[in-house]
């Protein structure tokens, strides 16, 4: 058998050396899962917001030095274990009748965007200062999340795990795009910051000058805007009733339950109603119930009734039936004299769970999708709905995830948001926490108190400044009234609207494209100077 020079020189048996070669590259896999596990842990329920620059500094860390292959691969990895975990829940929601593979498929799926972001975050690494375009790479490849796959996917982004903290308040600033901005850039200024120390060994360098500011200047500026966060009333306060009537856990089934629904949110309704007689609670303005809690197509007696006997309008979250055979997920206002009127339509439907994406590759999983019928979307009109001598901003549920349906409603002159939201279906797990803390984001965004009115909960009353004032536990039938602000100042965000996430995605092209040029021209120089045959030109000249 050949032994090469090296492997006699050594001493080391070949099979040996691989071996060992291969237990660095295992540690770093085990790093690298370990800390997407971290990352999901910095995601609620768990308020621990500050896991999150750590988990990136982490990542940041695995790769450097890496190849492109080897970034792309630690990147999924990163991937695989914060994903899987955090998506948990579709196994309450479809696990009954598709089994486990739509939730490791959707999360492998997304995946593959965490493993291009590592390929990408190679590419602009030799830039100057490359922790400022590796996070504008990361942050860059959530808006392709928000496109594809099954319509858009943006549960589980950067932002969506901060709901309180250092970085909440810029969402005020540029929304959802900057807190996960700021979030990556202090984990990657972090990282630049030690592997300068480990590299200098000094306690002081000009190059720590940049890292430091990256890993300070993002949290430094999110406690600088909060004093400007206000969550004074603007335009007087309102009193909501908000009616969570529980549901049975019984996932994707709870479609053929529209009856027990409407009858449980009518009974929870019911002792409401008791307890604003008695005196127990205050009389609410406005009554909330929450998404699909009764099918409508015309008029509904009960819900009539219900409404006439508070004598105050109300937002019914209902399944409409419309005069053409669609079906639509509404947010009906319901006077209490003349009954339904205006309505705002869901826009951005739930895969598989309102409509089937790619019918025919999900049949050869399961016949169920021949019984389904899709929904149809909303075209995004009536996003503030006039109602309770207000204007109330609507999104329902899974819209919580996308950042158009809150700006459009509160551009459209909502000074309330509120979310009827559904999550039955998902069972006891995370999700509903998970969405309360998109609805806490939102409230900073847009400066608006927001009330979450969930069919099994969490139901909750958000200020303005993300802070939960009052909130229900999960599969219990409960009520909740409270007195909220009604604001009409917009933040920046709100003017500046989607082009913080343009400018955000621009930057990144340009940085990637950048990197590709310095690269381009770094191997054009060695090609030259190497000369023929691998000399240098310095040798083939002599």
């Amino acid at each position: 058998m050949a032994v090469s020079v090296a492997d006699a020189d050594s001493g080391v048996p070949h099979k040996t050396k691989r071996k060992r070669a291969w237990k660095p590259w295992l540690a770093r896999v085990a790093v690298t899962a370990a800390t997407g596990y971290g990352y999901y842990l910095s995601f609620a329920p768990r308020p621990l917001w500050w896991l999150a620059p750590l988990a990136f500094a982490a990542f940041a860390l695995v790769l450097r030095g890496r190849s492109f292959r080897g970034a792309f691969g630690y990147g999924f990895v990163f991937g695989m274990a914060f994903f899987v975990p955090l998506l948990v829940w579709l196994q309450d929601f479809l696990g009954r009748d598709f089994g486990p593979l739509p939730w490791l498929a959707l999360s492998f799926a997304l995946s593959l965007y965490f493993g291009l972001a590592g390929w990408l975050i190679r590419v602009v690494a030799r830039l100057p200062l490359a922790p400022l375009w590796g996070a504008l790479v990361f942050i860059a490849m959530e808006t392709p999340r928000t496109w594809f796959p099954l319509g858009g996917f943006p549960w589980g982004r950067v932002a969506f795990s901060q709901p309180e903290g250092a970085f909440l308040s810029l969402a005020s600033v540029g929304g959802a795009p900057l807190v996960g901005f700021a979030v990556v850039l202090t984990g990657f200024g972090l990282a630049g910051l030690v592997a300068r120390l480990w590299r200098t060994r000094k306690a002081w360098d000009r190059a720590l000058v940049w890292p430091a500011v990256f890993a300070v200047l993002p949290a430094a500026a999110g406690l600088a805007v909060w004093p400007t966060i206000g969550t004074e009333a603007q335009d007087g306060s309102l009193t909501v009733g908000s009616v969570q009537g529980n549901a049975p856990d019984i996932g994707l089934a709870l479609q053929g339950q529209r009856g027990v629904l409407r009858a449980n949110a009518l009974a929870e309704s019911a002792r409401l109603l008791q307890k604003v007689q008695s005196g127990q609670l205050p009389k609410p303005d406005l009554l909330l119930w929450p998404e699909t809690s009764t099918p409508l197509d015309g008029d509904d007696p009960g819900v009539d009734q219900m409404v006439a006997a508070y004598g105050v309008p109300a937002i019914i979250g209902a399944l409409v039936r419309t005069p053409d055979g669609a079906a639509e997920n509404s947010a009906v206002v319901w006077d209490p004299r003349t009954g339904p009127g205006q309505r705002y339509a869901k826009q951005d439907l739930v895969p598989f769970g309102e409509y089937v994406p790619a019918r025919a590759v999900a049949r050869l999983v399961t016949p169920f999708i021949d019984d389904t019928r899709d929904m149809r979307p909303g075209d995004g009109s009536n996003a503030a709905l006039s109602v309770a001598g207000t204007k109330i901003g609507v999104f329902i549920c899974y819209e919580s995830a996308f950042d158009g349906p809150a700006r459009d409603a509160t551009n459209a002159g909502g000074e309330l948001l509120v979310v009827p939201t559904n999550n039955a279906w998902y069972g006891p797990g995370e999700m509903s926490y998970q969405q309360l803390s998109m609805a806490r984001l939102r409230a900073v965004e847009h400066g608006r108190a927001v009330v979450v009115s969930a069919v099994s909960g969490v139901s909750a009353f958000v200020a303005p400044d993300g802070t939960i004032t009052s909130s229900t536990g999960l599969f219990t039938a409960d009520a909740l009234v409270g007195r909220v602000p009604l604001r009409t100042q917009t933040t920046l965000s709100d003017r500046i609207g989607a082009w913080t996430e343009y400018g955000l995605l621009a930057l990144a092209i340009a940085g990637v494209a950048s990197g590709f040029v310095l690269r381009f021209r770094t191997r054009r120089g060695t090609a030259a100077t190497a000369g023929p045959k691998g000399t240098t030109a310095g040798e083939a000249a002599g």
